[in-house]
């Protein structure tokens, strides 16, 4: 006969592992709910449509190029492949034009050799597996060579309009620096931004953080002084409590920028 008490424990055992599964993970952040919604509220006052920095004229382009920026910077990538891609802007073309003659357009970029390698390769499986066309969905996009999570976040926000958040380097530190998402790696920080930035300004949300990280909140010194968010920012590296006056900055000029 079986013991009433144990299956008693045991079923109790069951519904406290499907209840710990189902518990969503703690929002990490230093910042309220109406804290961050000041944040990104003064962000798209400042810029009300932030663009990437990287030069394409389709998404194969954009892929190409986000792979390339890989360890370099957009304006020395955007250098590179203003002639590349007059006479390489399809999975095709690029593999026409050759592993050789691509080395040839981008070997001002660091990493060169091995890059050119992973274009050649991505684009032979466009053109074999996608019927030269970009997929929509991260799984697929990872797929290439040379791509990665990141890129592929880029390609899916900038290419196909879907709220996503790539990663780079400036949005690591920022997450990091201003307490905002804090976390050990950058599926953890794109995990938890995810999290907290709030829903309606999650599209842009990406961009906001790069511009940010790339022209107030520096890798070196953080110039707060130029910071719109000084009063809110949590970072005990911040040297100044008082904002930057919210006004809509000039258009951005993609293609020269300095970084």
């Amino acid at each position: 006969m079986a013991n009433p008490k144990l299956k008693s424990v045991v079923q109790s055992s069951q519904n406290s592992n499907v209840i710990a599964r189902r518990k969503p993970a703690a929002v990490k952040s230093a910042y309220s709910l109406a804290e961050r919604e000041e944040i990104f509220r003064r962000f798209s006052v400042q810029r009300p449509e932030p663009r990437g920095e990287l030069e394409h004229t389709n998404p194969f382009t954009l892929v190409v190029a986000v792979a390339l920026s890989a360890q370099a910077t957009d304006a020395g990538v955007n250098k590179a492949t203003r002639a590349l891609f007059k006479v390489a802007d399809t999975p095709q073309k690029m593999l026409d034009l050759g592993e050789e003659r691509l080395r040839d357009y981008i070997k001002t970029i660091g990493l060169y050799r091995n890059k050119a390698k992973n274009v050649i390769a991505l684009s032979q499986m466009l053109v074999d597996d996608f019927a030269g066309k970009v997929p929509q969905t991260r799984e697929e996009l990872v797929r290439l060579p040379g791509v990665g999570r990141k890129t592929a976040n880029v390609v899916l926000s900038m290419a196909f309009g879907q709220a996503t958040m790539a990663v780079d380097t400036h949005i690591f530190r920022i997450a990091n620096r201003i307490r905002l998402a804090p976390g050990k790696t950058p599926d953890e920080v794109e995990e938890r931004l995810m999290k907290v930035v709030p829903k309606h300004y999650l599209y842009h949300a990406h961009h906001w953080l790069i511009l940010h990280g790339r022209y107030t909140c520096k890798a070196r010194r953080p110039e707060c002084e130029r910071c719109v968010i000084a009063d809110i920012c949590k970072s005990p590296e911040k040297s100044s409590d008082i904002p930057a006056p919210l006004v809509e900055l000039p258009p951005q000029v993609i293609g020269e920028a300095v970084e």
